[in-house]
């Protein structure tokens, strides 16, 4: 049974219940759907709040189960025992708004009972994560679907917590992600759904709920993660493991399962997933090596040795669809490399010039002179940007002509592009900000205000309610 509950919500509880049997509450209580969306809500962190967990691993009546040893969820046992336990806390009958799990944690200015031991944790019946609960009190077996999805720039802060939402229409801050103690990789799914955000504290890759904006599941993984990224179904994540002896951990999305651990040679700084989806790239600065993983059979097929350390790597394509070139920045080198995938082999290797006018900086370079490439959607321009000289560096696709120089701020790593290639955005992590450009005036745009040392930046749609 599907309900579209947030369209039904404006009808109040009366309305509501009318739209119900009345023995559904007790009979119809979806368990996948707890499971999946509803237990997430009782491990997230919400501002000046302890988590749910904390207090009812001990409650005498709603009681969830404490998680054994260093899990980060339930298992499927304990996540039945924790269904069951909810149910009590669930009025069947004729008005299921009125049950306990979900008046005790609402604001009594907004029906919630006078008084909760754990606090209030919802303001108002709008908030997303009250209205997973309503829905599954209701008799829902799954969440209302996306209507509208937008597009946002999602900047990592790798000194702070959690990641800063941009919207790109407007440079102003959205939205902020917390609960993620020095986040490093961000990517998305393609539906909009969730984020996929690896946690270096944790060794998790951390799901997050795009529209509640917290961690709905953390996934362990084999060692330390560094950058993640997604097929083009959305099916696999692949997820960069930096800890000795590396590896890539390729992560199901629909079971939220790590289902492999695939050997390589080296940890892995960064991994790409090529545009066609065929293969995952990971790239080695203790070996200096490029690894090529088949996505169809997750195995190593092929590695490059480099010169040096493999830093930031980028493709573009061929007019099939086929990946033509690897971009390649490599430790100590003030550039980028040129590899061409079919031969594999290093084709090219460009220099990045002093920019006119600017000082030379070489203190916390981090052993990564050139830290951050893209290639504008449009596959004409290829974008490197420079610790050394605070810039950007644009390139001309395919001849690799400089065509700009772009002065962005201290320190700028990562590039990311709007869908429609109309402006870049850098994270220039001495300034703490988000640097917007524009890709056909090649202007600086605006500067945005974000976390602590932000690196890693990357695009995603986002679901909008």
């Amino acid at each position: 049974m599907k309900i579209r509950f947030s369209a039904v919500l404006m009808l109040g509880a009366l309305a509501l219940t009318s739209l119900l049997p009345a023995a559904v509450f007790a009979q119809d209580l979806n368990f996948e759907y707890f499971r999946d969306e509803v237990q997430p809500i009782f491990l997230a962190k919400r501002d000046g709040n302890l988590r749910c967990i904390q207090c009812h691993t001990s409650s005498s009546s709603f009681r969830l189960q404490a998680l054994e040893g260093e899990a980060l969820f339930w298992t499927d046992e304990q996540s039945r025992m924790n269904y069951e336990s909810a149910s009590t806390m669930v009025l069947a009958g004729e008005h299921p708004l009125q049950s306990r799990l979900l008046t005790h944690p609402l604001a009594a200015s907004a029906g919630g009972d006078a008084f909760h031991g754990g606090g209030k944790h919802f303001p108002d019946q709008d908030d997303p994560e009250w209205r997973i609960m309503a829905g599954w009190v209701a008799g829902a077996d799954s969440r209302e679907p996306i209507s509208n999805v937008v597009p946002r720039i999602i900047q990592t802060n790798a000194a702070g917590e959690g990641a800063t939402i941009i919207d790109p229409e407007t440079n102003k801050v959205v939205g902020t992600i917390t609960d993620i103690e020095k986040p490093h990789g961000i990517t998305s799914a393609p539906d909009g759904s969730q984020l996929y955000i690896s946690n270096e504290v944790m060794h998790s890759l951390d799901i997050v709920d795009s529209r509640t904006l917290r961690v709905k599941r953390r996934i362990p993984l084999s060692g330390r993660p560094n950058n993640v990224s997604v097929t083009g179904d959305g099916s696999k994540v692949y997820v960069a493991i930096m800890q000795r002896p590396g590896a890539l951990d390729v992560i199901d999305t629909k079971t939220m399962k790590n289902i492999k651990t695939v050997p390589v040679d080296g940890a892995i700084h960064n991994v790409y997933v090529t545009p066609d989806s065929r293969y995952a790239v990971g790239g080695s600065i203790q070996t200096s090596t490029i690894n090529v993983v088949d996505t169809a059979t997750d195995e190593l097929v092929w590695k490059l040795k480099m010169s040096s350390g493999i830093r930031p790597m980028i493709f573009d394509s061929k007019p099939d669809g086929s990946t033509k070139n690897i971009y390649v920045q490599l430790s100590g080198f003030h550039g980028f490399a040129v590899v061409d995938f079919d031969k594999r082999e290093e084709v090219a290797r460009i220099e990045h010039p002093p920019v006119p006018g600017e000082e030379a900086h070489y203190d916390g370079l981090q052993g990564a002179p050139a830290h951050g490439l893209g290639v504008s959607p449009d596959g004409t321009t290829l974008w490197s940007t420079s610790k050394v000289y605070s810039a950007v560096y644009i390139h001309s696709l395919p001849d690799l002509e400089e065509v700009a120089q772009v002065v962005v701020g201290q320190h700028p790593e990562w590039v990311t592009f709007t869908p429609d290639g109309k402006t870049a955005y850098i994270g220039t992590a001495g300034d703490n900000a988000t640097v917007a450009v524009d890709v056909a005036t090649r202007k600086f745009v605006s500067r945005i205000p974000v976390g602590q040392v932000p690196k890693r930046v990357g695009t995603a749609l986002m679901a909008v309610d």
